[in-house]
């Protein structure tokens, strides 16, 4: 079963619970999935929901931080909802170790060294860790790594 095949399961399976947040959440990144399709005119993959998935949740993410500023925790508690169902959808996030033995193990192979390897070290790294790790954190270490 492909993951968009699941979320649409778990839509029906909303509807007939009558969870109306869930529900409309689900809605919501089905139609970021459809847009995305028409836009590229193909199929979604499991890695291409999960692009859309991470996308929607760093969208909410920077919701919460503007509204906790503006003094809004009721819509930053609906954010954080949200964020909650998104994130059922995406894999088991991978441990510290499990990242760095990736970086060092993708800097062997790519013989990255200095600042200007750090684009050849995560266009590998980006389709194994998309979805089990943020990326920008990842982007960061391997930056760190290369420097020293």
């Amino acid at each position: 079963m492909t993951l968009k095949t699941q979320i649409q399961d778990d839509m029906k399976s909303a509807m007939r619970a009558k969870d109306t947040a869930r529900l409309s959440t689900i809605r919501l990144l089905l139609a970021a999935i459809k847009q995305r399709e028409v836009d590229e005119r193909k199929e979604m993959s499991d890695a291409d929901v999960l692009s859309v998935i991470d996308k929607m949740i760093k969208q909410r993410k920077d919701s919460v931080v503007q509204f906790e500023a503006g003094k809004r925790e009721d819509l930053a508690a609906a954010e954080r909802a949200e964020i909650a169902v998104l994130q059922a959808y995406l894999p088991a996030q991978a441990s510290e170790a499990e990242i760095d033995s990736r970086i060092a193990e993708t800097i062997a192979t790519t013989g990255a060294a200095g600042p200007a390897g750090i684009g050849k070290v995560m266009a590998v790294l980006k389709p194994r860790l998309a979805g089990k790790a943020d990326l920008a954190a990842v982007s960061a270490r391997v930056k760190a790594k290369l420097a020293s």
